[in-house]
């Protein structure tokens, strides 16, 4: 396999944590969206919406868009398992994911924030406070459902990580980029710190990976 990713992206951050998580280890192929090398004919060719990740596969297939690949990661190779078994516990480490997912990442992204910049002149100030009010806005959401939760162990959703923490760890690591200011939730902030303890998570940071820089 081949992933096809850029080190600061969030998307490929999430993917890269699920893959350590199932054990694998694709060639890491850098995709740089500071030259646009995202918008050239090679890698619109792999995956026509020019957006990374892409996980080109063995046979030749490409899987785009995260959720779907780490739901294909989920279904392919089940071990470890990124949801719990009780369909209550799913539905919520879901929600969790769809929080980062669909809430605050989309409206942060590169390209997003690259608009913001040249179509509508804000400065990065305003940039940071745009992320920082997304974040917040989720956060607060993620913190409330996390403390609420009496039976939480050390990650998201009991006491092995899921697709939930899956989803929360770049998302504060993109929190730290943008200096929005971390302390008012230490639930989140417990729950990265035992993230960055376990290998899966710590070697996909976007700091231990080749392109960074």
């Amino acid at each position: 396999m081949k992933l096809h990713n850029f080190f600061r992206s969030g998307t490929s951050h999430r993917l890269r944590i699920a893959l350590n998580l199932k054990g694998l280890a694709p060639d890491y192929v850098a995709v740089d969206l500071r030259t646009e090398e995202h918008l050239g004919a090679a890698f619109q060719a792999l995956n026509p919406q020019a957006l990374v990740p892409a996980l080109e596969l063995d046979g030749g297939e490409v899987l785009i868009q995260s959720p779907a690949i780490i739901e294909w990661l989920e279904e392919v190779h089940p071990e470890p398992p990124l949801l719990p078994p009780e369909p209550l516990a799913r539905a919520r480490v879901r929600a969790l994911a769809a929080i980062v997912g669909c809430d605050i990442h989309p409206i942060n992204n590169r390209r997003i924030l690259e608009e913001l910049r040249h179509g509508f002149g804000a400065d990065e100030a305003r940039i940071n406070a745009w992320c920082a009010r997304w974040i917040s806005a989720g956060f607060d959401a993620i913190e409330a459902l996390l403390a609420a939760d009496t039976t939480r162990g050390a990650y998201c959703c009991g006491d092995t990580p899921t697709l939930a923490d899956v989803y929360l760890v770049p998302q504060v690591e993109s929190a730290r980029r943008f200096k929005v200011d971390l302390s008012r939730w230490p639930a989140i902030a417990a729950v990265d710190a035992a993230c960055g303890r376990l290998d899966a998570f710590a070697l996909a940071a976007p700091s231990r990976q080749p392109d960074a820089g």
